[in-house]
């Protein structure tokens, strides 16, 4: 393993254990969620907590619920990274790049379907952190699959 792929598979190690904590934020820190999104999607951090009681409840049940998912899909990502990743696997390449796409595409299609291009930039921000050593490691991944190929 060079120190070329050492540095881009610690890249991701960080940007993944910033999407758990992004995750648990979500979870265990409704208002403060609630603050950043209204924040983000309408300019004004109390924008949220205007909609009502009831709209407040549900829109902070939601966001622990993704956050719950967000962090499923963020150990996994991180076994992946810590396990086979380490190794060159192509397969783990094509895992790590297949959910982050799975994600990112319909994710952002649809906030920019539904007028939300904030959520839209708030995706590309995380998908360029995974794609830029992604990027970076997928020839090391591709060479070692066509060595395993040959032996």
């Amino acid at each position: 393993m060079s120190k070329h792929f050492k540095f881009w598979r610690r890249w991701l190690i960080v940007v993944i254990v910033a999407w758990l904590a992004f995750s648990l934020a979500l979870l265990m820190a409704p208002g403060l969620t609630r603050q950043f999104f209204g924040m983000l999607i309408y300019q004004a951090p109390t924008a949220i907590d205007g909609f009502g009681p009831a709209a407040v409840a549900y829109i902070s049940l939601l966001h622990a619920v993704l956050g719950a998912v967000m962090f499923g899909w963020g150990t996994a990502l991180l076994a992946v990274v810590v396990g086979p990743f380490k190794q060159l696997s192509w397969q783990a390449w094509l895992t790590l790049a297949g959910s982050l796409l799975a994600w990112f595409i319909p994710d952002t299609l649809y906030s920019l379907h539904s007028g939300f291009w904030q959520n839209a930039a708030f995706n590309l921000v995380f998908a360029v952190l995974f794609a830029i050593p992604l990027l970076a490691c997928y020839s090391e991944c591709l060479e070692n699959r066509h060595a395993m190929a040959a032996k």
